[in-house]
């Protein structure tokens, strides 16, 4: 490589051909290669083995569409630039190709092409001398030199200039700068019209200038361009305020013309004045202001010039001082919740409690309600109520699934990606300091390695703590005390029971029905739905404590009905006379919308006359058979069956409890996934029966008087795939077993639910309502309870009261004679059980 005549390339080169850009002398390019040539030649030549080779290979521009290009080798350029290969970077996505960074060394041109294929391989002939780029800067070019020498001195003062109208705090512009002093001057042209953003076309310019004369005063006019070019925009900026930035793309970066001018000092002004008209606190105040001055000294091209931008404009937009006036007129608000709610008498009365306080004393600090209860009960729904009778503005937060404290408190700002939390955020999407807040299921809440949600929101909901609550991404204080947080959750604080059937049917007529009509473009005079119609609904097609089920079953029929009037308005009074073919009748049936119309609509019948009214036999057309069946008195058929209560998060539920006895060894067999409470309830039912076995004459399968002497038992609890637990199945259990061992049947038209203890009293248990509820609906009209529950009973509606018959019971011989008909006899002999007492 090295000779007489000075540092020479090889005279035999594989040539890298190129679409993106041109690779000039004393420069380095990034330049991505996927042709198959290409590929080749880097796998082969600098990738041999596991390490990357100092070969030299040549770089030529290739001038062919890239969209258009073939597998045939492209008329080369005359003129290329060899060049070092100093780091490769292989990927596969989204195609196989390498990452070049080549460094240029000098001009070359193509004598003869050795070879196209794997790679093309040329005879090359050396233009410019390797020297010139080793030499110092003062051995190079000067004005001692005649013309070429003046020509060079005022290519580097015109570079001069352009660097001076840039900002020399810059670290690119300061590099560039040294970089001129330090290299020879001959080399000058190739690196400043590398650096320059030029098009390709005017770089191959460059590259063609084989003489040095002809190369300084090409890539002197483009210095010559750039500079008129940014005298034009100042004088363009002055007069017009289109153009405030004033900002222009020079060496590759994007810089600002004055950094000390309007650029930075109006957009610093306008937003200063934003910050003073914010109304926040002083200690807001004073680090907006101390973040703004820092923001006016940064470049915008520093990355936290963006992020302290970003801090400022959210802290402007946080209503500090903006609140909305309360309605707190008690009677308009009665009326608003009574047209949006059926029922819920008890959530609306602490609403109610909430404005008549507010009457009396402006500075209540805002409440927490939390709503508790299944899903579909209209929890969220009475949040939005709550908001529009207060004329507030309402926003709701899901945390369900939330695991991260930082989605409540936000990320600091030293993290990547920081953002406030979602309590400033609404804040923030609301635009004022007293909206209504709604924390959707609250009790999702999870917990993880990043902390625990459940308590940062104490901060958040705590009276004596949210005036003052501090997020991560603010680091100051806001107060939240005027903000009406309203938490729902599926299980316990304020609950909110299910809804009988009557609800319901109400809550359908009212609000369901006409919201379904609305969404699905009907009208009632296209479709009415009875309410004996709505009833078979709720009963035989849904089983839930809300009304989401019965919603959706509803958008149903409006569907089905949607199709029938579309399709009628395309049928014309022609096609609707036009008889009816034999194999087509009854075939295309769709639905009987109406049994008063005897007439089968067809696809080519004529339109159904209007309203179309739904009766039961159009609700089994369009829902199909009934989801659900009155199954209680099929199922005591046999002894050793009773019917339970049970209280879920989606309401209250039947259980059924089923007994059977084998012979065997006295064994107690458990099934139907249950809890330990659950499992000790069965323990306790069989030794309270053993103990009393004579008092009932309750006998094994030989007649003895031990039920477990020479028996095994088996328990069940259908619907084994759901876990169940509990003390309220005592008394189930008990009366199953009392069943099975005596050979009688259980009253079918019962159910019952209390805790047991082992000298046979009946504790008190929770979720009455619900339980009842359900019990209701599956038809049962006795209902066995604790004594002690019997204030749970006000809660009922008096419609339901007075159509169940309740048996409150103190102790298990009570129980067992109202669960059999005709009583449960025992001896005379045994004192009666009914002197028992609880003493708790």
């Amino acid at each position: 490589m090295a000779s007489g005549d000075g540092i020479k390339i090889p005279s035999r080169l594989p040539l890298l051909l190129t679409h993106e850009g041109v690779l000039l002398p004393g420069s380095t390019v990034r330049l991505s290669v996927d042709s198959p040539r290409n590929m080749h030649l880097v796998g082969e030549r600098l990738l041999r083995g596991t390490s990357l080779k100092s070969t030299i290979i040549g770089v030529i521009p290739n001038t062919r569409d890239p969209e258009h290009d073939t597998d045939d080798l492209p008329g080369l350029h005359k003129i290329g630039t060899a060049g070092i290969a100093v780091q490769v970077v292989g990927s596969n996505w989204p195609k196989p190709h390498f990452t070049l960074l080549i460094t240029g060394l000098c001009r070359f041109s193509v004598s003869s092409l050795l070879k196209e294929r794997p790679f093309v391989l040329a005879e090359v002939e050396q233009l410019d001398k390797l020297e010139q780029y080793t030499t110092p800067a003062t051995q190079g070019v000067t004005a001692a030199d005649g013309e070429l020498g003046e020509l060079s001195e005022k290519f580097y003062q015109t570079a001069v200039q352009l660097l001076g109208m840039l900002d020399m705090s810059l670290p690119v512009v300061a590099k560039s700068r040294r970089l001129l002093d330090s290299l020879p001057r001959e080399t000058l042209p190739d690196v400043v019209a590398s650096m320059i953003r030029t098009s390709n076309k005017e770089k191959l310019q460059v590259l063609d200038a084989v003489s040095l004369e002809e190369r300084f005063k090409t890539a002197l006019s483009m210095l010559t361009r750039q500079i008129d070019g940014l005298n034009l925009l100042r004088k363009t900026r002055k007069k017009s305020p289109d153009n405030e930035k004033g900002v222009t793309h020079i060496f590759g970066r994007q810089f600002n013309l004055d950094e000390e001018d309007e650029e930075d000092g109006d957009d610093a002004a306008a937003l200063q004045r934003k910050v003073h008209g914010a109304n926040m606190p002083e200690a807001a105040l004073r680090v907006c202001l101390k973040e703004l001055k820092r923001l006016k000294k940064m470049p915008q091209s520093m990355p936290e010039y963006a992020l302290t931008r970003n801090y400022l404009d959210l802290m402007v937009e946080l209503p500090w001082s903006k609140n909305t006036k309360d309605c707190l007129d008690i009677r308009s608000a009665r009326t608003l919740l009574d047209n949006d709610h059926y029922a819920m008498d008890k959530l609306k009365r602490r609403v109610l409690e909430y404005l008549a306080v507010r009457q009396l004393k402006a500075s209540l600090k805002g409440p927490i309600l939390c709503f508790v209860g299944p899903p579909g009960v209209g929890k969220t729904s009475v949040g939005r109520s709550i908001a529009r009778t207060l004329g507030r503005e309402f926003h709701r937060i899901a945390l369900g699934g939330v695991c991260d404290q930082s989605d409540i408190r936000g990320h600091r700002r030293t993290y990547v990606g920081s953002m406030p939390g979602r309590i400033i955020n609404g804040l923030k999407t609301a635009g004022v300091n007293n909206p209504v807040f709604l924390l959707d299921e609250v009790d999702k809440l999870g917990k993880s390695l990043q902390g625990d949600p459940a308590a940062a929101l104490l901060e958040v909901l705590d009276p004596e703590q949210n005036h003052s609550f501090t997020d991560h991404y603010l680091n100051v204080a806001f107060d939240l005390s005027q903000v009406l947080f309203i938490a729902t959750a599926n299980t316990t604080l304020l609950q909110v029971p299910g809804y009988t059937q009557e609800e319901k049917v109400e809550i359908a007529q009212r609000h369901l029905i006409p919201n379904q009509l609305e969404q699905h473009g009907l009208t009632p005079q296209q479709l009415h739905i009875p309410q004996d119609t709505t009833q078979g609904i709720i009963s035989r097609y849904t089983r839930e404590a809300g009304v989401r089920s019965l919603e959706r079953k509803i958008g149903a029929i409006c569907r089905a009905v949607a199709v029938k009037v579309a399709e009628g308005r395309r049928v014309t009074e022609t096609e609707a006379s036009m008889p009816e073919k034999p194999s087509e009748r009854g075939a295309g049936r769709f639905y009987t919308m109406n049994t008063n119309d005897k007439s089968v609509c067809s696809d080519k019948a004529a339109p159904p006359e209007m309203p179309i009214v739904i009766d039961h036999i159009a609700l089994k057309d369009i829902l199909g058979p009934a989801l659900f069946e009155m199954e209680v008195s099929e199922r005591f058929t046999l002894p050793g069956v009773a019917l339970g209560l049970a209280w879920t998060p989606l309401g209250g539920e039947i259980m059924f409890v089923e007994a059977s006895r084998m012979e065997g060894e006295g064994q107690l067999t458990l099934t139907g996934q249950l809890g330990d409470v659950m499992k000790e309830s069965a323990h306790l039912a069989i030794s309270w029966l053993r103990a009393n076995a004579k008092t009932y004459q309750l006998t094994n399968m030989v007649g003895g008087p031990d039920p477990l002497d020479g028996t095994d038992i088996h328990l069940h609890f259908p619907a084994g795939a759901v876990t169940k637990d509990g003390p309220s199945a005592g008394v189930t259990i008990v009366t199953c077993l009392a069943s099975l061992f005596s050979g009688r049947l259980v009253r079918s038209d019962i159910a019952m639910t209390g805790e047991i203890t082992l000298r046979g009293l009946v504790l008190p248990v929770g979720g009455i309502k619900d339980k009842v509820l359900a019990a209701y609906r599956a038809g049962v009209k006795r209902i066995i309870l604790p004594k002690r529950n019997d204030k749970d009973l006000e809660e009922l509606p008096a419609n339901i009261r007075a159509k169940l018959d309740f048996v409150t019971a103190t102790n298990l011989d009570e129980v067992l004679n109202a669960a059999f008909d005709g009583g449960f006899p025992r001896t005379t002999g045994e004192q009666a059980l009914t002197q028992l007492s609880s003493k708790l």
